[in-house]
């Protein structure tokens, strides 16, 4: 590596530090911290569990970001001092200290960088994905099915936990709907990107003629709230129903009425879950999917945290999709707000979707900053 190089990448270093601190206002943080410190230690604390929980988490993650951020700024500091003594001594052994050194930072920075970009309110929480395919059949009907699959690979590619919690076939091929909980590290952080309209062009396998079709899905995307929210259903305002399971992950359950639909009444929100063995279970699963669902709807009524929570719901149509996957005539994946572009659609596919989704929430840090 040319010495040029390396001072090129400390500048942009510095930039990016400063980007940081004033993004993420280092000095307020440290303020919040001092003040969630004080109240960790006073007496009956930790009498109400889950409030105690919900504020020790969010002090340990605010520590570790401005510990992540004063290690960096050490860091930065330290190389650029080696990179002067190297610049004026020329000394060959230094240089190969300095390159190693900021080798190692270039890594830890772009880690620091991923995580500020997953530090949304409600980043660090799983996520319920449904998917439900637009107009056009058995077409839209597979795509959702792919969509279905490249969520399933990108979650085993990051480690995390599947569970579908409903699913119902399609009429010849694909799925009509599918909801799924995912669960791990930042989960709801990372699939927020996903939700919207997604739109396939292809040589239709169901054509005999081999023409060329275009297939939309809608994805939604939700936090799992379980402990994080309150949020008051009365039993009065449900209607209950039970049925019998079908479909993937319910093949092993079908004997019994083991599945649960719950209607809330005042709202008419529907949820289904048929992913336990016992009633029970789904019953639970089912009242967590519905108070995440009255959550969002309450934020809302409220007009607060909508784009980040809800998003805007558009039309399962030509115009509306957030990002384009085209097989024939052309390889090409496009990601309509951020510009990203990939000619591997079938990397992507099998879920090879990070750059795609940090791309994305870069975008919108640069929208919220020139705002």
């Amino acid at each position: 590596m040319e010495l040029y190089e390396i001072k090129n990448g400390l500048t942009k270093a510095h930039l990016l530090m400063t980007e940081f601190y004033q993004s993420i206002d280092i000095e307020a943080y440290r303020r919040e911290i001092e003040g969630l410190t004080v109240i960790t230690l006073q007496e009956g604390f930790w009498d109400d569990a889950n409030k105690a929980k919900v504020t020790y988490d969010k002090l340990n993650k605010m520590k570790k970001t401005t510990d992540q951020y004063d290690l960096l700024e050490t860091t930065l500091t330290s190389l650029d001092e080696t990179y002067e003594l190297v610049k004026n001594t020329e000394d060959q052994e230094f240089k190969e200290i300095l390159e190693s050194d900021y080798t190692v930072f270039e890594k830890e920075l772009s880690k620091f960088e991923t995580m500020m970009l997953l530090s949304g309110e409600h980043d660090d929480l799983n996520a319920i994905v449904e998917i439900h395919p637009g107009a056009g059949g058995t077409e839209s009907q597979d795509w959702a099915e792919m969509l279905f699959r490249m969520y399933q690979r990108y979650a085993a590619n990051k480690g995390w936990k599947v569970e579908v919690l409903d699913y119902l076939d399609g009429d010849v091929a694909g799925i009509k709907s599918v909801t799924m909980l995912i669960k791990g590290d930042n989960v709801y952080g990372h699939l927020k990107a996903e939700k919207g309209v997604h739109r396939l062009v292809r040589l239709s396998p169901f054509d005999s003629a081999k023409r060329r079709h275009t297939s939309f899905a809608s994805v939604d995307v939700m936090p799992e709230f379980n402990n994080e929210i309150e949020i008051e259903i009365q039993s009065t305002d449900l209607k209950i129903d039970t049925y019998r399971a079908s479909g993937a992950g319910g093949q092993h359950i079908n004997k019994t009425d083991s599945a649960v639909r719950i209607t809330h009444l005042p709202t008419n929100i529907v949820v289904t879950c048929q992913s336990q063995r016992s009633q029970i279970q789904n019953r639970e699963q089912a009242l967590i999917m519905l108070k995440t669902k009255l959550y969002q709807l309450m934020l809302e009524e409220q007009a607060s945290k909508l784009s980040d929570i809800k998003g805007e719901q558009k039309a399962i149509e030509w115009g509306s999709q957030i990002r384009s996957y085209v097989l024939h005539p052309y390889s090409m994946v496009k990601d309509n707000r951020s510009g990203y572009e990939s000619n591997n659609p079938k990397a992507i596919l099998d879920g090879d979707l990070d750059d795609c989704i940090y791309a994305y929430l870069k975008s919108i840090v640069k929208e919220e900053e020139n705002a």
